[in-house]
């Protein structure tokens, strides 16, 4: 197979399982997510309901102190009930960029300002339900820059572990934020010098 000829196992559309929208309709409309309940059409001709999320997408940021630990918050996320420790992350604003939306959201909730963004990639955590795409950055060299600026509803604590240390709580299973858990493994990976960050 020639190199630039895209794997079929790949190809983001396939007759054979493509399903098509027939009608749509927004059964809730919150403060940033949608939620849509369409009819569909199925390859085989009949139709099906789709509830679905709309979510404008967000990055998360992996930040790299210079001794090589990594920041990370604690956080209560109240869908489940208990705190959690994770990156920093953050929905984008309308017409905002990635990366733009990730130094954003890394002031506000940590205070601290980096260097160097490398971009790792993007994920789809919930492709069952909801259309959200999180980008995965880099942060380095990492200065305190001033005070956190949190919204008004926002509780969370800035700590630091190694990287290491991360991911024994990722395999023990303390931690179980998938974009977390991504973010450390990519991080490993890239600066292992095993990992080309996507252009």
């Amino acid at each position: 197979m020639n190199s630039k000829q895209l794997d079929p196992r790949l190809s983001t559309s396939d007759p054979a399982l493509d399903e098509h929208t027939v009608s749509s309709e927004t059964v809730f409309s919150g403060h940033f997510l949608k939620v849509r309940r369409d009819v569909a059409r199925m390859p085989d001709g009949r139709t099906a309901t789709r509830e679905h999320i709309l979510h404008p997408g967000a990055v998360m940021i992996v930040p790299l102190l210079d001794d090589g630990r990594v920041v990370l918050e604690r956080q209560y996320r109240y869908p489940l009930q208990r705190v959690f420790l994770e990156f920093p992350a953050g929905k984008i604003d309308a017409g905002e960029a990635m990366q733009v939306c990730g130094e954003r959201e890394l002031y506000e909730e940590t205070g601290y300002r980096a260097r160097e963004w490398v971009r790792l990639g993007a994920i789809n955590n919930a492709i069952g339900y909801c259309d959200e795409v999180i980008e995965i950055w880099l942060a380095r060299g990492l200065e305190q820059s001033g005070a956190r600026q949190l919204d008004e509803h926002e509780h969370l604590e800035v700590v630091t572990a190694t990287l290491d240390e991360l991911l024994g709580w990722i395999r023990s299973g303390e931690v179980t934020d998938v974009k977390t858990i991504i973010g450390a493994y990519w991080a490993e990976l890239f600066l292992a010098g095993r990992w080309t960050a996507p252009a």
